[in-house]
């Protein structure tokens, strides 16, 4: 049951708030002041407050930046006299929900009612994905050389600077990619990937710049590409060593210009975007081969993040064991797998040549196969040394 509070020096308007919701089935909290009502928003969760603009001691506006400061999304909707409607406007403009002009309508309170509680309920479907993905992009380690990429994140995560991220497949290029994303000012604007590896060359440019209708056989109408789709935020591009020249140099020209045109377009679209690149590749031997400009590595690489093999961190394995256990239980619905020290250190003398990717597969089919417990025994029978 959803619990609202009111918040007005009319005692007549609280009460008569008070009866209209709690004959809805809300359950109500009343405070004759800004002053009280900012104790309760201390104290109590709430889904919704109501809110008066002119009130002794600490006026509406107030109220409503001391809430913001306190990071709380709960809805506040303020409520209005026909002398200070300006000022109602302008706390919209502050981060308001919504303004009810006085004298109060019944329909008009309850359809803002609802409409504050699907926003509440969206920001906590958002929160909790939001947590999903994070977790599954959780950096597990204390390795020394784990320790070096975490400190090496939160220095560059604020700035704008690009970013590319080299290791062998699966060493969690992509994970790296993500916290730099989710560490930035840019966390709560777009974060889109591409993998420049799995998109046919012909196609990869419109891909990242999109095209216009007609442009080509199949360009049946109009498309953004992945350039506009992040605009604001950050733009992952994975396995660029496997990028065509054709494609790079426009890449090259989006990085020096901040714009770029779709496909079959000559009009130029200003993008702001922030670009972390990964790749497998050792980029010099390729621009030896003529295989990747020169100048676009220049440009990507203003900070280079070296992702370490699991091989070079073995020390890390007991972390990650327990790391990918818990997740795939708890994803699986099953209680929690134990693994001894014995299977830990079998572990350890394996060549994980598919790094992390291989690691995290193994531990799911042990899981799968073992009983409650993974033993040394489980890791020399199912594994593939």
């Amino acid at each position: 049951m959803s619990r609202i509070l009111v918040i007005d020096d009319d005692k007549s308007i609280r009460n008569t708030l008070k009866d209209i919701l709690e004959y809805e089935n809300y359950k109500v909290d009343i405070a004759e002041d800004g002053v009280i009502g900012l104790e309760l928003i201390n104290k109590k969760n709430y889904n919704i407050i109501f809110c008066d603009i002119k009130m002794p001691k600490l006026d509406g506006i107030e109220v409503l930046e001391k809430v913001q400061e306190l990071n709380i999304d709960t809805p506040i909707i303020m409520v209005s006299g026909h002398g200070n409607i300006d000022t109602a406007v302008e706390s919209i403009k502050k981060g308001a929900f919504d303004f009810i002009e006085k004298p109060l309508d019944l329909n008009r309170i309850l359809i803002t009612i609802k409409n504050a509680t699907e926003k509440t309920e969206l920001i906590t479907e958002t929160k909790v994905l939001k947590k999903k993905v994070s977790k599954k992009y959780e950096m597990v380690g204390e390795s020394p050389a784990i320790s070096q990429i975490i400190n090496m994140i939160e220095k560059v995560a604020p700035s704008n600077a690009r970013v590319l991220i080299t290791g062998e497949n699966g060493t969690g290029k992509e994970v790296v990619a993500h916290w730099i994303h989710e560490k930035s000012e840019r966390a709560k604007a777009p974060f889109i990937e591409v993998n420049c590896a799995a998109i046919p060359s012909e196609l990869i440019e419109s891909e990242l710049f999109g095209h216009e209708k007609g442009a080509f056989t199949s360009a049946h109408k109009q498309r953004s590409g992945k350039f506009e789709q992040a605009n604001g935020g950050t733009l992952f591009l994975d396995e660029i060593g496997d990028m065509s020249l054709s494609a790079q140099a426009k890449v090259l020209r989006a990085l020096q210009e901040n714009k770029i045109s779709r496909v079959g377009s000559d009009k130029d679209i200003k993008v702001d975007v922030r670009i972390i690149a990964a790749t497998n590749k050792n980029l010099k031997e390729e621009i030896k081969n003529k295989n990747f400009r020169e100048d676009l590595f220049h440009r990507l690489s203003v900070i280079v993040i070296d992702v370490p093999s699991l091989n070079d961190r073995k020390g890390d394995i007991k972390l990650l064991a327990d790391h990918f256990i818990n997740q795939i239980c708890k994803e699986n619905g099953m209680p929690k797998t134990e693994i001894t020290d014995k299977a830990i250190k079998e572990l350890e003398k394996i060549n994980w040549t598919g790094n992390i990717r291989e690691f995290r597969n193994v531990i799911e089919r042990m899981i799968i196969l073992c009983s409650n417990k993974i033993t040394d025994k489980d890791v020399k029978t199912y594994v593939n040394k």
